[in-house]
């Protein structure tokens, strides 16, 4: 895989330059990317500028991210060609800092559960996840340094525990959305893939302009972590619940204290009503879709769409209250530990390309609107990964434990 770290330390010593970086991942692309399927549009002659902190690092964009210089194309035939007028935040503050969007990765449609054409690169049999397939795919493989993803139930972790990488779906709206194909406005957060934790770490630091986000190692003695295996969820596979274990030994190893934990009830009812709020808000997001093109919709977004429509207000903002009380439980939560231990999802990539596997173990994080990272967990076959959960705004501690378990894990 392409670090980031690494790239932005040769360039730094000057032994590599932002020109040479780029090469990097256009030779990359063009080794691997017919067999994997992760980019729908590379920029033919994009601007590489000399200067600033991310100048030299090459970024894909996830499809339902608008960019002015290449299609956005919600990897539905629907939007085959669009050229938005004007960049996403997001990808303004990207060239802002140096860096060089280069390929648009693959989405499910619309971001929506019906998969991509990407396949896991690990096995090709698998799939990568979704919806990001594209952009976590493209970084395991070492197309990229550094992706864009969006989640809106799991769209994130998932796929970087499926493909092997870092990833981070940090606090709601610390980086902003508008540009940004809505899916859900009280869910949808944009991500970031690495190869390794401190990868997304300085991305996330330099994309919200916090450096305090890019914590030292061992910037937090001695953490208090809580295990959870969200039983409301059901069960993991027996393998995602040996990793788990093995990355809170690797944690006790790092200096933290690692303890069991229950979830308050207020938390499984919130968990059970992240798809009201998801689909009553999909609903109107995607009213000009379904009205006049609900054939063309791919059938697990149609069948999706078609159940939303008979969700009322009164259920919707019944299942807002729950989430509203879920949260500050949470909080209080957080009083008692420094982050959460728990799955990125049931168990490795499933076979099959016809689906991107269970957000199951995702879907009250990303209600609650807190930072979660991707850990993966070294060992044989498919990868597997475990999710580190802090409270609301609190992304520095959730990357410093990540990256102290990474530690751990590597020794």
């Amino acid at each position: 895989m392409l670090s980031l770290v690494d790239l932005r330390t040769r360039i730094s010593a000057g032994t590599l330059d932002p020109v040479g970086a780029v090469a990097l991942s256009r030779d990359a692309i063009a080794a691997r990317e017919a067999s994997l399927g992760a980019l729908v549009h590379v920029a033919s002659d994009p601007v590489i500028p000399r200067d600033g902190p991310l100048a030299g690092i090459a970024v894909g964009i996830k499809d339902i991210i608008d960019t002015a210089d290449m299609p956005t194309q919600m990897g539905s035939a629907l939007y085959a060609g669009w050229r938005p007028k004007a960049d996403a935040a997001i990808v303004s503050r990207l060239r802002a800092l140096g860096a060089v969007p280069l390929a648009k990765t693959a989405t499910c449609p619309f971001a929506s559960r019906d998969p991509s054409a990407t396949v896991n690169p690990h096995d090709s049999a698998h799939t990568p996840g979704g919806s990001s397939a594209g952009s976590a795919a493209a970084v395991a493989a070492g197309l990229l340094p550094l992706a864009l993803g969006t989640q809106t139930a799991g769209s994130v972790i998932r796929p970087a525990a499926f493909c092997g990488i870092a990833a981070i779906k940090p606090s709601f709206r610390l980086l902003p959305t508008v540009g940004v194909k809505t899916f859900s406005w009280a869910l949808d957060t944009i991500g970031l893939f690495g190869a390794g934790i401190r990868d997304v770490a300085q991305a996330l630091a330099l994309l919200a302009d916090r450096p305090a986000l890019d914590l030292p190692a061992g910037g937090i003695a001695a953490p208090r972590i809580g295990l959870v295996l969200q039983d409301f969820a059901d069960s993991a596979d027996p393998e995602a619940v040996a990793a788990l274990q093995r990355a809170a030994r690797a944690a006790e190893a790092a200096g933290a204290t690692v303890t069991d934990l229950a979830l308050p009830p207020q938390l499984a009812e919130a968990w059970a009503i992240h798809m009201t709020v998801q689909d009553f808000e999909a609903r109107q997001a995607l009213a000009w879709e379904y009205a006049h093109h609900r054939e063309a919709l791919g059938p697990d977004l149609r069948a999706e769409l078609d159940g939303a429509q008979a969700l009322d207000a009164a259920s919707y903002d019944a299942a807002r209250r729950t989430a509203h009380r879920a949260r500050r439980v949470l909080k209080d939560l957080f009083g008692e530990v420094d982050a959460l231990l728990t799955f990125s999802a049931p168990g490795r990539a499933p076979a099959g390309l016809t689906s991107t596997g269970d957000a199951r173990f995702n879907r009250l994080w990303t209600l609650m609107g807190v930072p979660c990272v991707n850990l993966p967990v070294p060992g044989d076959g498919l990868p597997l990964g475990v999710q580190i959960v802090a409270r609301f705004g609190d992304d520095g501690r959730a990357l410093a434990v990540a990256r102290a378990i990474e530690a751990a894990l590597a020794r």
